[in-house]
């Protein structure tokens, strides 16, 4: 049930033909023909609401052109995701032959196969990966086609995912092409059209959340409003722009070492390993060794492991860890597992790599104090250090971008996939009927206009990985730590952070990023009922009052995340 895959491989370019063209899309995602501004700027409807959208995210597939013989060309193995949120918006389909076109369809959704194909051999930048588009149900089969989020005035949220088959929507755009050398056809998605024409949807009457079950006409709306929210624009005759990708050499690879594949659940996504850095077994030893060093410290007295225990799974059971000198912190220590699958560090994500996460702590004032120079200078003096960086970078000098480079391959070794869920999933073990029960309540909808009364964790806490990696205000009461805007300076970024991963939940308190809640009890009384309404919480939040969950729902739920712990992963060798 666990495979092994090997690093990713750095893809060449396609030769293209002389007699072929290059042909692309770009979606210009607006309001009423302006640029949408994603958590910004406020629109108001036609049923008179007034709203910020968070989210315009989505998948295309299908693509064909059609020749001016009227017959139609079929671009093979072509699907787009586009995010308005991080301006993905473009899709290019290359070796198009030269020809005159009049037109391209295409569909918001996938096809059958696709939606229920297995998901978890995409490569990592595959735009059907889930890890990457955020747009699969996991534990339901199928992706999310359309996912449409935001806020209303007074703080409501709403979140609309158009997806199932039959909401499949087929979108056609006329035009007029030569297709010689490069080309760019440009079309708005213009959410006023989605919302209010040809049916005007209220997020008040109609519902604030949908997830298309059938016979929903919430979502039967939004199928016959999307067609005609494509408009072509305009056609623009590019120069020539080379395919050519080339990944990044590998950093300091001695002629003699180890290749190491990274072993995971075979349901989890493939991750995105740095090309520049591949696993190799001298160097994940030495970052383990580096790790336990106390010597990165300015009194020689703590080492990463100080605050990161195994036993609790490399975090800290403190609310907040102490440095050399007494000083103590201002966030919860962050669990240390698949971080591979990870793009930002910290509960703010203001870095994007783990080796530059793994150094900064080193020189932190408050934590460990020292100087990297002065480490570097320390591990010189050490014969065994001297030869265990000889043995995993070549030329062998120790420096500071080696240790993190180093660090960064223990840590992205530390992968945790074998707790009692996953031995239930694979049929090896049964769940209890109370865990069971549990796991009905974490992956379903709270929406009583469609009889849905679960406990909604899975809009955050989903997939095999119980992490969307995304930054969100959860509803704590606002504090002077910001979060996420202190790094991008957006104000709809207040009170943000990271979602922490739910594997190994039961062993990682105290919970949040202040460590305010010590039992997982508190954590669910938080969510029932506890939301700080404000204008950044999470739609999926705010489109909702309380829960209003049982004691024995409350118990069901505490069970079940307790399933998520990885005993092997716990008592692994530290």
């Amino acid at each position: 049930m666990i495979r092994m895959f090997l690093q990713s491989m750095i893809l060449g370019a396609c030769p293209v033909s002389l007699l072929a063209a290059t042909l692309g899309l770009t979606v210009n995602h607006t309001f009423s023909g302006k640029p949408l501004a994603i958590g910004q700027a406020k629109y108001s409807l036609a049923s008179g609401e007034h709203v910020v959208f968070s989210r315009l995210s989505y998948l295309l597939s299908g693509f064909e052109l059609q020749r001016e013989d009227g017959s139609w060309l079929v671009l093979d193995n072509q699907v787009a995701w586009m995010d308005a949120a991080i301006g993905r918006s473009k899709v290019q389909f290359a070796s198009v032959p030269e020809g005159r076109y009049r037109s391209l369809r295409f569909s918001v959704g996938l096809p059958m196969v696709d939606n229920v194909r297995e998901v978890t051999a995409y490569e990592p930048n595959h735009p059907l990966n889930p890890q990457l588009n955020k747009l699969h149900w996991s534990w339901q089969t199928g992706y999310i086609f359309l996912a449409v989020e935001g806020h209303l005035e007074g703080d409501t949220g709403f979140s609309y995912h158009l997806a199932r088959s039959p909401n499949r929507t087929w979108i056609h755009l006329g035009f007029d092409v030569d297709a010689r050398g490069r080309k760019m056809l440009v079309t708005d998605f213009d959410l006023a059209t989605l919302f209010n024409a040809p049916q005007i949807v209220s997020i008040g009457k109609d519902g604030v959340s949908t997830h298309s079950r059938e016979g929903d006409p919430l979502a039967a709306k939004l199928k016959q409003n999307l067609p005609g929210a494509f408009q072509l624009r305009q056609v623009i005759d590019l120069s020539p722009l080379s395919l050519v990708k080339s990944g990044k050499p590998p950093l300091y690879l001695p002629e003699k070492h180890t290749p190491v594949s990274l072993y995971y659940n075979r349901r989890l996504p493939m991750p995105a390993l740095p090309e520049d850095n591949p696993l190799t077994r001298e160097r994940i030893a030495l970052g383990k060794a580096l790790f336990h060093d106390a010597r990165l410290s300015a009194n020689n007295e703590m080492s990463c492991a100080t605050c990161h225990l195994r036993e609790h799974a490399f975090t800290d059971p403190r609310k907040f860890s102490v440095g050399i000198d007494g000083s103590v912190g201002v966030r919860n220590a962050m669990p240390l597992y698949n971080l591979a699958w990870k793009k930002h560090f910290f509960w703010d994500g203001r870095v994007e790599t783990l080796r530059k996460q793994a150094l900064m702590p080193i020189e932190d004032p408050i934590e460990m104090a020292d100087d990297l120079e002065m480490v570097v200078e320390d591990l010189s003096a050490d014969a065994s250090m001297t030869a265990a960086f000889a043995q995993a970078f070549s030329p062998p000098e120790i420096t500071a971008e080696k240790i993190g480079l180093a660090i960064e391959q223990f840590l992205i070794s530390q992968v945790s996939y074998r707790s009692r869920y996953d031995r239930a999933i694979e049929g090896r073990v049964q769940l209890t009927e109370q865990e069971q029960r549990g796991f009905h309540l974490f992956v379903t909808e709270h929406e009583p206009r469609s009889g849905q009364f679960g406990a909604d964790c899975f809009h955050c806490h989903g997939g095999t990985l119980f992490t969307d990696h995304q930054f969100h205000n959860n509803g704590l009461v606002p504090g002077m730590d910001e979060g996420r805007s202190r790094v991008t300076g957006k104000k709809e970024d207040r009170f943000k952070f990271v979602t922490p991963s739910l594997r190994n939940v039961a062993v990682t308190a105290p919970y949040m990023h202040d460590g305010q809640f010590a039992t997982l009890e508190e954590v669910i009384e938080h969510y029932d009922r506890g939301l700080h309404r404000s204008p950044s919480l999470d739609p999926n939040l705010a489109k909702r009052e309380a829960l209003n969950l049982s004691a024995k729902d409350k118990a069901a739920l505490v069970a079940f995340l307790k399933t998520l712990t990885d005993e092997y992963f716990l008592r692994s060798e530290p």
